[in-house]
């Protein structure tokens, strides 16, 4: 298993439409592992591939909070809804950077599982917000994509910020003696 690099907002590969998955298997499951130990590793409840640059339609979730109650989603589709509200999002893409966005707070998904198989559950709270908001992220959204055009301006730059304050100094190098 591997750790993998998350895109960061406004990396435009975040905006690219992911295909369904047709192809099951070990690389797949090699794919979902690595997955589920990057989204562990960076204290995350949820990870759509778009989001470490595998454009194909599959989501890990896990809102245990101890790691033990992994779900795995592959090409996903909501079919019901119910119970808007509003809800505060952050997400590992646009990090630093936290807003209230309205979702449904209960959906039934279709899915397939690793294997193939085809499936529908329903959920509600916090699973079934992490899933509208990782399945966004399928259809090249991002959750700022929610928010009104002055929180937008306000999220970029907050990352702006946290971009300068946490770039290497170049003081003393060659470029720049």
């Amino acid at each position: 298993m591997a750790q993998l690099a998350v895109l960061e907002y406004p990396d435009p590969r975040l905006r690219t439409r992911a295909a369904r998955v047709t192809v099951f298997g070990a690389p797949l499951d090699a794919l979902i592992e690595d997955m589920l130990q990057t989204m562990y590793a960076s204290k995350a409840i949820g990870l759509a591939a778009t989001q470490v640059d595998v454009h194909q339609q599959i989501i890990v979730i896990d809102t245990s909070g101890n790691a033990s109650d992994p779900h795995v989603f592959i090409n996903p589709s909501i079919i019901a809804r119910s119970g808007l509200g509003m809800v505060e999002e952050g997400c590992l893409s646009v990090p630093g950077v936290y807003d209230s966005v309205r979702r449904a707070l209960r959906v039934t998904v279709r899915a397939v599982d690793r294997a193939g198989a085809e499936y529908e559950r329903d959920l509600e709270g916090v699973l079934a917000v992490c899933l509208q908001h990782e399945m966004d992220h399928l259809d090249g959204k991002l959750f700022v994509d929610h928010l009104s055009w002055l929180r937008r301006l306000r999220a970029r730059r907050v990352l702006a910020r946290a971009r300068r304050e946490h770039a290497p100094s170049r003081v003393g190098t060659a470029a720049h003696p």
